[in-house]
């Protein structure tokens, strides 16, 4: 049985939700220090100068040491605007209303955490697509878990508390995972490398990895799918 766990990122590229496709099980790790200018609340999307740009949900400041489960969303201007208005570059994609309205319905989400924003963005993602996802939420399960020493033993302990045997990891991870703790702990580690299948962007040199959101307002459910399906898994 394959377990994934991952920060919550909002609206992440479609390699975060081949995790999701490709796993039995999910869980959305929230407790870990929110990093400024990283994935939690920002993510990439075509501009309209024909390059790529960030769309951001501020958050308020806080203390450096603040978990991403309790890091607040600023509303001191209106970002729901903003971002709208930087998707209007998608006003001729194929299918701008139906992901408009799946980004609408997300930022309309009843909170203040940046956290519940990005896993709802997440899970309405998947619903989008019909992909079945099991999932959890770190900061609510209430694990015992062993005196964490190493940045890798979170998903070590966390799989096998769960009683998982197999923990999938984006390649970003092969650098500070050591697989021999993993091998004496009889979990099987594993990279899985999506492969990034070009697809029409209205322009005329593709650009890979943006957020979901690109990928949804060009390629059909179907189409997505079947990407998601185009990786390669390493040890």
């Amino acid at each position: 049985m394959k377990i994934a766990i991952m920060q919550p990122y909002l609206f992440p590229y479609i390699g975060y939700f081949s995790l999701i496709k490709n796993t039995d099980y999910f869980v959305f790790f929230d407790t870990p220090q929110y990093i400024r200018k990283g994935w939690i609340n920002r993510n990439r999307i075509l501009s309209t100068n024909g390059d790529v740009t960030y769309f951001t949900v501020p958050i308020q400041k806080a203390d450096r040491n603040t978990p991403i489960n309790k890091s607040v969303i600023s509303y001191n201007y209106d970002w729901k605007v903003k971002i709208l208005g930087q998707l209007n570059i998608y006003k001729k994609a194929p299918n701008y209303d139906k992901v408009i309205n799946l980004v609408n319905d997300v930022f309309n989400t009843d909170t203040m955490l940046i956290s519940d924003l990005a896993i709802k963005s997440i899970v309405k993602t998947c619903e989008y697509l019909d992909i079945d996802i099991k999932y959890d939420i770190f900061s609510k399960m209430n694990l015992a878990l062993p005196e964490v020493k190493e940045p890798d033993e979170w998903a070590l302990y966390i799989t096998k508390e769960l009683g998982y045997n197999t923990y999938i990891n984006p390649p970003g991870g092969m650098s500070f995972f050591n697989r021999e703790k993993y091998q004496i702990n009889d979990v099987d580690l594993q990279f899985l490398v999506q492969e990034i299948i070009p697809y029409r962007q209205n322009r005329e040199v593709f650009i890979p990895a943006l957020s979901m959101i690109d990928v949804m307002m060009f390629c059909s459910c179907n189409e997505i799918n079947e990407m998601l399906c185009e990786y390669k898994i390493e040890r």
